[in-house]
């Protein structure tokens, strides 16, 4: 088998001892005693040692640059609202992401239970939830579930809400009644919520005092005009949620 030599060793002169032998590089041990390395410095660099402990809570050492930044917070936010307010466009409209939706085609055994309005268009429903993402900054990421609208999946919203920390109520402007429920849901549950009216077309069926007044919401429930097919006018929309919910954490925190 033909020896393997490192460039670094050199060549041993004919009949004398291998440059890689344990002779060579330590040299021939003291009659009983130990085995003693030469003079100078090791052959190999010594291994790095472990870190130094840092206890619980120190504060770390600043990241090294081309270090990867901190994936950004998780912050889950409903859509919720009536039938056929808006609230699967409005996730469609902001999400980064192919919106998840699970929608089905209406049929005739919802005449009459399901009525998304004259000017509705509507061909379809959401039977479980909608799911879409878009990222604020480096620091935050919204994740928005929209809830079904019919009453008949009211009992989906309990496990949608679960750690949400704001909600966006859709509402169309001519048909209020159908935003009760939801107004209501938030209001029992104690979550921070934004009323969203839907202009569809562009238009109101009433001004937002004269909403504000029929819903019967109080002064601090921020109160926004915003169209749902709009990226830009979705995003003004939530940013109101996630100011609403930011106050609330700042007042819990003092308090």
């Amino acid at each position: 088998m033909d020896s393997v030599r490192s460039p670094e060793w050199p060549v041993a002169p004919s009949g004398g001892l291998s440059s890689n032998s344990a002779s060579a590089r330590y040299g021939s041990p003291a009659a009983g005693g130990p085995l003693m390395p030469p003079p100078g410095p090791p052959p190999y660099p010594p291994l790095p040692g472990p870190p130094p402990y840092r206890p619980p809570g120190a504060p770390q050492a600043a990241s090294a640059p081309g270090a990867r930044p901190a994936p950004p917070i998780p912050v889950k936010i409903l859509v919720a609202g009536g039938f056929g307010v808006g609230k699967t466009t409005t996730v469609g409209a902001i999400s980064e992401i192919a919106p998840l939706t699970t929608e089905a085609e209406m049929t005739s055994a919802g005449i009459g239970v399901d009525d998304p309005g004259t000017r509705s268009t509507k061909t379809t429903t959401t039977v479980a939830m909608d799911f879409g993402c878009v990222t604020i900054d480096r620091s935050l990421k919204l994740y928005l579930f929209g809830t079904p609208g019919q009453s008949r999946f009211g009992f989906m919203w309990d496990d949608l809400a679960r750690g949400a920390l704001g909600a966006l109520v859709v509402v169309d402007s001519s048909r209020l009644d159908d935003c009760y429920p939801a107004i209501d849901f938030f209001e029992r549950a104690g979550l921070p919520f934004v009323v969203g009216v839907n202009a569809f077309d562009g238009r109101l069926a009433h001004d937002l005092a004269a909403i504000r007044w029929a819903l019967a919401i109080g002064d601090q429930v921020p109160l926004v005009q915003f169209d749902a097919r709009d990226r830009l006018s979705v995003r003004d929309a939530l940013l109101v949620v996630l100011d609403r919910a930011l106050d609330r954490a700042t007042r819990e925190r003092r308090t």
